[in-house]
């Protein structure tokens, strides 16, 4: 997407790109003009997230906010989908022949550490959760992780150690280093040992219920002043510190998979969540060599409620037989994205993608984000993905 000419080129190819594009580039400037995430955020949260090459906002000023606008209205008069007019904030910019980077969007100062860290707790034993141990084991922390046997703890401890050993094979760290990182984990089947981490991170199964029996625990458990952070991807952060009397110190800390690779971390605050507590957590991101983003509480964070409405919408147009499934995924690839929409959706899951979109519409009520068809009869057929061998496209 760095080099706009695919995207503008009248052609099959430019045209389908610009399909797609277009209505995501109008719910990015629509995320900034509502004061949810800052332009700088929003666009790292792309670029770091999804392995884009520019961030959305960015794009917009690549290609003109009157190119996008005339194009948003066009797409609008075809589908009549309020989602395609064009947001307020871009129509300005064209009328007065602006760009977001002429905006007034200040820099941020280098959040520092307003709570002592020395001690991590991980709650989980899965993929994420693993990964998430690695990764503050390897920046210095000693970490606390518990599972509900000794079986899955055991299961942290072999991944990290295959992580590291593959690491020492590639000459990016020697045994030495390996035995330090080994030598600050600690695991255990019992929550009771979280007690004196300084930072909890919950990661374990996306199900709000046992997420809040959960949190009710870490608040009879942890000392006074822990910070309780959830990675969901999808749940309210509200509701979880809601099962707490500590509100204030309950935020969301979004990794993504897998966490010793990706750099973006989605800091999620609620109305309650302290400043200093905020201000921490993204400083903790940038001491364990994360990107932290900041964004309310509310469905899809900045990652999830850009992307999935943009795959969905490449279903619904290969379902409406105005394009092939191969000839979308080459139009997007074409344009910069590392992969096409249909290679994407397999990776992460068709189920995962349904339900993301289902809560994407449950709380933004947009009738043009419903799940595609193609969707839906993929997920109701078992064609989940790669992990069936089956999805959009078969492996």
């Amino acid at each position: 997407m760095a080099d706009t000419s695919p995207i503008l080129a009248d052609d099959a190819s430019g045209r389908l790109a610009r399909t797609l594009l277009l209505p995501y580039l109008n719910h990015a400037a629509t995320m900034l003009e509502e004061g949810y995430a800052s332009r700088a955020d929003i666009d790292a949260g792309m670029r770091f997230g999804c392995g884009y090459p520019v961030g959305p906002l960015a794009l917009v000023d690549e290609l003109g906010a009157r190119t996008v606008v005339d194009g948003l209205t066009e797409l609008h008069a075809r589908t009549g989908d309020p989602v395609h007019v064009p947001a307020p904030l871009l129509v300005g910019l064209a009328e007065r022949g602006e760009t977001l980077a002429g905006s007034s969007d200040d820099e941020a100062a280098t959040p520092q550490l307003r709570h002592e860290i020395t001690s991590v707790g991980v709650v989980g034993t899965g993929t994420m959760a693993s990964g998430i141990v690695e990764v503050f084991a390897k920046a210095g922390y000693d970490v606390v992780y518990v599972g509900r046997s000794e079986e899955k703890t055991a299961g942290v401890l072999k991944a990290v150690t295959k992580n590291l050993d593959r690491a020492v094979a590639k000459g990016r760290l020697d045994e030495a280093g390996k035995a330090e990182v080994l030598g600050r984990l600690s695991g255990s089947s019992e929550r009771e040992a979280l007690a004196g981490v300084d930072l909890v991170v919950e990661a374990i199964a996306e199900d709000l219920d046992v997420k809040l029996q959960l949190f009710a625990d870490l608040d009879r458990i942890c000392k006074p002043g822990a910070i309780l952070a959830t990675t969901t991807s999808s749940l309210s952060i509200a509701r979880c510190a809601e099962a707490t009397s500590r509100p204030e110190d309950v935020i969301g800390m979004h990794f993504f998979n897998p966490a010793p690779l990706m750099k973006l971390v989605e800091v999620v605050t609620t109305e309650k969540t302290s400043p200093d507590v905020d201000e921490t957590v993204r400083a903790l991101c940038l001491n364990v060599g994360k990107h932290p983003v900041s964004c309310g509480d509310r469905a899809g964070f900045i990652v999830n409620a850009l992307l999935f409405p943009y795959l969905n919408d490449a279903v619904r147009l290969v379902d409406a037989g105005e394009a092939e499934m191969d000839a979308v995924d080459e139009a997007m690839t074409r344009a910069g994205l590392p992969m096409g929409p249909f290679v994407l959706l397999d990776v992460v899951g068709n189920d995962v993608s349904l339900a993301i979109e289902s809560s994407l519409v449950e709380a933004f009520g947009h009738d043009g984000w419903r799940p595609a068809a193609g969707l839906e009869k993929a997920v109701a057929e078992g064609r989940l993905g790669r992990k069936t061998g089956a999805g959009f496209h078969s492996y």
